[in-house]
C-alpha cells in the first residue's frame, strides 16, 4: 500500500500526520498497528499510563485501541505511525475494523498538506483538564475509559 502521509510538527499537538497528496473520501489511510493484548493487559497498561499522566502530562499517553470484545491493540510501539494522528472535534478521518485490522480511513476528501485527524472517542468525565474541543468557558475534559 502506498504511504499517503508525512510526519510533521502539528499546530494541534506535537507531531502529526499530514496528507502527502490529495486523498479521496473512503480511502484506507493508515493501519493502526501494535501488540495484540487482552482486555486485562489493556486495563493494567492504561492504569500505569494514567498514573504517569498525573505526575507529568507529557508521559501519560495511552495508545490502546479496541480491536474486538476480547483483544485490544497497544499502539505504543515505534513502528505505529498512526499513533501520531491527533484528535479533532472536526476530523477528516474515522476508524473501521476490517478483517481484524484497525484502519483509519478518510470520510471526506482531504487536500494535500492537510493534517489527518480523527475523533478519539474519549468518554466525558467531570475531571477538569484542558481539551481541544472545549470552549474557553467550558473547560470540559475527555478521558479514556
Amino acid at each position: 500500500m502506498k504511504k499517503l502521509y508525512i510526519i510533521k510538527n502539528s499546530k494541534l499537538h506535537g507531531k502529526g500526520l499530514f496528507a502527502k497528496e490529495n486523498i479521496k473520501a473512503g480511502t484506507n489511510v493508515i493501519e493502526y498497528v501494535g501488540e495484540k493484548i487482552t482486555k486485562a493487559q489493556s486495563d493494567k497498561i492504561a492504569e500505569i499510563q494514567l498514573k504517569k499522566a498525573e505526575k507529568n502530562k507529557d508521559e501519560g499517553q495511552v495508545y490502546i485501541f479496541t480491536l474486538n470484545d476480547k483483544y485490544d491493540i497497544n499502539g505504543n510501539v515505534p513502528y505505529n505511525k498512526a499513533r501520531l494522528m491527533n484528535h479533532s472535534c472536526d476530523p477528516n478521518c474515522d476508524t473501521d475494523i476490517i478483517d481484524n485490522k484497525i484502519w483509519i480511513r478518510s470520510f471526506r476528501n482531504i487536500r494535500k498538506g492537510q493534517e489527518l485527524t480523527y475523533d478519539y472517542g474519549f468518554a466525558l468525565t467531570k475531571t477538569i483538564l484542558e481539551n481541544t474541543c472545549a470552549s474557553a468557558d467550558q473547560k470540559i475534559a475527555w478521558v479514556l475509559l
